[in-house]
């Protein structure tokens, strides 16, 4: 290793053992958890490169089928790349202005919040309200367009 690896080695252990001096049993569990996380990490990238080598040395043994032309068909909605409809934007909108207008009435009303508070934390409930309306509205389009076609499908066969 280069003396610059060492250098952050040390710069990190150093913080690591500052963490646990001011954490104590939680600077502890920290440094389990990072340290599992990187065995972990580690074990994953071994075990893959070896079953991938050894998958790709069993492929060269086994004679390949011939191959055979399979029937073309249009590709259905979902595999195309189009946009999810009229219904996510306002999905979107109206799940924001609840959640904003919902966190700072519970914000100012309920912790007492200032306006400040109470208009950033505001801000932040609609941020994850825009973001539920968005989850939601994708889910509900996604699930009316693959009933739809499997209808169609059906009515078809």
């Amino acid at each position: 290793m280069h003396l610059v690896t060492y250098s952050w080695m040390a710069v990190v252990l150093g913080v690591a053992c500052a963490a646990i001096g001011w954490l104590g049993l939680a600077g502890w569990l920290a440094v389990v958890v990072v340290a599992a996380s990187v065995a972990m990490h580690v074990a994953g990238n071994a075990i893959g490169t070896r079953l991938r080598n050894s998958a790709d040395q069993r492929l060269e043994r086994i004679p390949s089928p011939p191959t055979q032309a399979l029937p073309s068909r249009p590709p259905a909605h979902l595999e195309r790349r189009t946009s999810l409809g009229r219904l996510v934007p306002v999905s979107v909108c109206i799940g924001g202005i609840c959640g904003g207008v919902a966190g700072t009435i519970g914000l100012f009303s309920l912790a007492s919040a200032s306006v400040a508070g109470a208009l950033l934390g505001g801000f932040s409930s609609a941020v994850i309200g825009g973001l539920i309306g968005f989850l939601a509205a994708s889910f509900v389009e996604i699930v009316r367009t693959s009933v739809r076609e499997a209808i169609a499908a059906d009515r078809q066969a």
